[in-house]
């Protein structure tokens, strides 16, 4: 019987040679497997040694993977051996099958690794939904149990770490992730950022050279008091950060300065004729000589357009290249000359708001200007208007306010500290010319952001061996937050210096704060520490 269900036993149990199948039997939807151990004894768990002599047998019922969606039960067959060793005091013992049961086990050890991985994967309800879409039956707090049950990863001996914070409670509770500044592989986590916790770990680890660290100062205390062998090395990143905090400081402090007078407008294109109006008739005069703007923008385009053609290119193709509209391209290419592509005076053009003007005009007159635009909107809309209020609007800042549109807001703080403090290649036109304006009005600013740019230039060159020349500009500067983050680099010049010189950082630790807060958020926020601790340390 056993050798006609051999193939079968190779197939449900590849690696495990000493079990036999013996029959297969399909009860509903239940798939029962039995088998039993082809090995003639086993060793006895206390002392270890061999025993053949069989005491007794039962069944064993574990529960299996599914197959194609059927749940497998294993009828085990399991023998109870006698002990012959005279010093144990075990007299009989049950065989276990190595990757297949444990003591006390209900499961085989496919499924309670299976189990187990999406226990780490998905955590509790998650998983427990996942498992019954696969045909396992294992509820939450099983799988949590089983991730909990896992061992902790071996550190080994680190050359390089880093260490940062992150919260558990935002606002209130943090702790510490401790990562693999080599692998980039998270270490270990403590419930707690203070220099109490984080020392002890570095103390057992003695190989340590590198501390790659914010500029917490418990973190750098705990590396001085358990790891002075080790190198300090302040993050790139945090040191940017505490500058952008510096900037809204100084920012803050010359609120005022935001308020930019206004410019004066840019004039209008002008136009040249030589010719006199009487000389010929109005409507055949045409501009010689346009210039302004818009002007120098339509002789580029005209001579752009024309040399793409002129190479042979269609206006299919060009419209393509340059982005433009083929209708755009055409028009360009209907233009012998670029001063045709300029507009002259035109009739003003006939919009749908034109018939109810007159009556706008009333009943601005009757409320003194004391009525809304929303409330003209539904009395015209009433009288049959079909446009929208966009039209109605344009029209009365227009026509019925007097001081015109209004003035540009100014910058908010965070606005301004996000202008000194971006690469300008970053900005949107409006909001360089902007800054210009702001920082020509406001010569303290102006400072600050000559000292961005000099802290910017050494941060991404690793040129730090100008922080002092730069330390020291600072300090002659004056400006309150400026002033408070040099005397910090000055406080913790060893570590700054060390990552201004170094490629040594915290890149990583971050990334690994990332992924705690989206485990944190896959387990709404409920999950206790150890819970945790053992997701990001295993998964």
């Amino acid at each position: 019987m056993s050798q006609s269900w051999s193939w079968l036993g190779e197939l449900l149990f590849p690696s495990l040679p000493q079990v036999a199948v013996v029959g297969v039997e399909v009860s509903g939807a239940v798939v029962r497997v039995a088998a039993r151990v082809a090995v003639p004894g086993a060793s006895c768990p206390d002392c270890g040694a061999w025993s053949e002599r069989v005491h007794g047998s039962y069944l064993r019922y574990p529960s299996d993977l599914p197959s194609c969606g059927r749940p497998v039960i294993v009828a085990l067959r399991v023998r109870r051996f006698a002990c012959q060793a005279l010093v144990c005091r075990r007299r009989t013992f049950v065989e276990q099958v190595d990757g297949l049961t444990r003591r006390h086990g209900q499961v085989t050890e496919r499924q309670r690794s299976s189990v187990t991985g999406l226990g780490l994967a998905l955590a509790g309800r998650a998983g427990a939904r996942m498992a019954a879409l696969l045909g396992i039956r294992a509820s939450r707090n099983t799988l949590l149990r089983r991730v909990m049950d896992l061992p902790d990863p071996a550190v080994g001996a680190p050359v390089a770490v880093g260490v940062d914070d992150f919260a558990l409670r935002k606002g209130q509770t943090y702790g510490t992730v401790i990562t693999n500044a080599v692998t980039h592989k998270v270490l270990d986590l403590l419930p707690e950022r203070d220099a109490a916790t984080l020392a002890p770990w570095l103390a057992g680890h003695q190989r340590i050279e590198v501390i790659a660290r914010d500029r917490a100062s418990a973190y750098a205390e705990a590396a001085d008091r358990a790891a002075p062998q080790a190198r300090q090395v302040a993050d790139r990143y945090h040191l940017w950060a505490n500058l952008v905090r510096a900037v809204e400081r100084v920012v803050t402090d010359h609120r005022a300065c935001l308020r930019v007078p206004e410019s004066e407008p840019e004039p209008e294109p002008r136009w040249e004729n030589p010719l006199p109006a009487e000389a010929g008739n109005a409507d055949d005069a045409q501009p010689v000589n346009p210039a302004g703007r818009v002007a120098e923008r339509r002789r580029a385009n005209h001579t752009l357009a024309h040399g793409l053609l002129n190479s042979g290119m269609s206006q299919r193709a060009v419209a393509k290249h340059l982005g433009w509209s083929r209708n755009t391209v055409r028009r360009y290419a209907e233009a012998g000359k670029w001063q045709d592509m300029m507009k002259g005076p035109q009739a003003p053009r006939t919009v749908k708001l034109d018939p109810y003007k007159p009556y706008l005009l009333r009943r601005w007159e009757e409320t003194s200007g004391n009525i809304s635009g929303m409330a003209l909107l539904g009395e015209i809309t009433a009288r049959g208007y079909r446009g929208g209020y966009t039209q109605l609007a344009t029209w009365k800042q227009r026509e019925l306010l007097p001081d015109g549109p209004p003035p540009p807001r100014p910058p908010t703080v965070r606005e301004a500290t996000d202008w000194l403090t971006r690469h300008l290649d970053g900005l949107t036109a409006d909001d360089a010319i902007r800054r210009k304006a702001l920082l020509v009005h406001c010569p303290e600013l102006d400072t600050t952001a000559h000292l961005v740019t000099a802290f910017a230039e050494i941060l991404t060159l690793l040129d730090g061996d100008r922080l002092p020349e730069w330390i020291s500009e600072a300090k002659v500067a004056g400006l309150p937050g400026i002033s408070t983050f040099a005397n910090g680099l000055n406080s913790d010049y060893a570590a700054v210096h060390a990552g201004l010189t170094t490629q040594w950082n915290s890149g990583h630790v971050e990334g690994a704060v990332n992924r705690i807060k989206m485990l944190k958020r896959q387990m709404f926020g409920r999950a206790s520490f150890p819970l945790l601790r053992k997701r990001v340390l295993l998964a």
